[in-house]
């Protein structure tokens, strides 16, 4: 349980500090990114995967699936605006999927 709480940990704080990395990006016009974005992104990837693989047998799939598909969407739109400023459009998609993400995570079912 202990290991789990651990790895809870991580996810949850490299999560909010892509969410703060966000909300530091919204007054600018076509903010410039940052180099957080990919090793943040691998490691809230692989503490979910760590997540999953601790409670293998009672997984929730509802919640799991829509994730990682959400996970998906910011992943391919990071790779769209590599070498690009963000779009108005692209910035409000990462942060409404961000967004979007936590809250399927805190609802109880």
């Amino acid at each position: 349980m202990l290991l789990f709480n651990i790895i809870l940990i991580l996810h949850v704080s490299a999560f909010l500090l892509y969410l703060c990395r966000l909300a530091l990006l919204f007054p600018i016009k076509q903010p410039a990114k940052d180099k957080w974005g990919l090793p943040l992104g691998i490691l809230i990837l692989c503490t979910g995967i760590a997540l999953v693989a601790l409670k293998y047998p009672v997984v929730n799939y509802y919640k799991v699936v829509p994730k990682l598909s959400l996970f998906l969407l910011v992943g391919v739109i990071n790779g769209i605006y590599d070498k690009r400023p963000l779009s108005r459009w692209a910035y409000y998609v990462l942060l409404g999927a961000t967004i979007l993400a936590a809250l399927i995570a805190v609802v109880k079912v």
